[in-house]
């Protein structure tokens, strides 16, 4: 009598038990690790796009520019696995990189030692469905890393600035750099305040980056999105991995 061991295709424990059998009498298990992303797991699926590596290569497509087709032909699935697999994502996404605001542990008692942040502002244009349907992306980043420290999507106006300012409250900032769009020098502090291309080259460093890996932003492109959630979503998956700390 031969014993298999059984590994969660996710997070690889073997705290794993029977779950029933499917409706075509495959074996079920169910990982009980926690901190496991996935319930439920077969050991041998008919349909690849059920694979976790298989999911795995739909985002790491998604963030380096293939398109929802794209990804289809390649991988030998459906547009619909492909849409589906990625707004499985959604709840993981962040708009603050919550990895710097970690406390630390000076022996057995907890420290806020939060660094003072210079950091550079700008919002960076797109669009879904049709040009006149923009579609625009704020970002903050630590002027000295290059980090991004928040982000948020929306129209160039000011409630939406608003919200971005909100999401920067949990971090020490000495220093803002912006370029002269009206929502900066109307709701940050003047003496924090620097207007000007000099120290904003990072964060344009950064816009050029986005656009190069995804796509959706470029200027000029025949690929697009077809849907605001969509196109937040990867967006935020790219800027959750490069800079956020993410793993798929």
């Amino acid at each position: 009598m031969a014993t298999i061991q059984v590994i969660c295709p996710n997070c690889k424990s073997d705290n794993v038990i029977k779950h029933g059998t499917t409706p075509s009498k495959e074996q079920r298990f169910l990982c009980k690790n926690v901190d496991c992303k996935i319930k439920t797991f077969l050991l041998n699926y008919q349909d690849i796009g059920r694979l976790q590596d298989t999911k795995k290569t739909i985002v790491e497509m998604a963030i380096n520019g293939s398109g929802i087709r794209d990804t289809a032909r390649v991988l030998g699935i459906s547009t619909t696995t492909v849409l589906n697999t990625l707004r499985s994502y959604e709840y993981l996404i962040d708009n603050v990189n919550y990895k710097l605001l970690e406390k630390k542990k000076l022996g057995s008692i907890e420290v806020d030692i939060r660094p003072l942040y210079e950091v550079e502002m700008d919002e960076m244009w797109s669009f879904v469905k049709k040009k006149s349907e923009q579609r625009w992306i704020w970002i903050a980043i630590d002027h000295n890393t290059g980090d991004i420290l928040a982000y948020v999507f929306g129209r160039r106006k000011d409630e939406i600035f608003l919200k971005l300012k909100e999401l920067l409250q949990s971090f020490k900032i000495k220093r803002y750099y912006t370029d002269n769009w009206g929502s900066y020098y109307k709701y940050l502090d003047e003496d924090k305040h620097r207007i000007g291309k000099r120290n904003t080259q990072k964060i344009e460093r950064k816009n050029l980056t986005l656009r190069t890996r995804i796509k959706r932003l470029a200027r000029k492109t025949i690929c697009f999105s077809k849907s605001i959630r969509m196109h937040d979503i990867v967006i935020g998956l790219l800027i959750n991995t490069l800079d956020f700390g993410f793993l798929i």
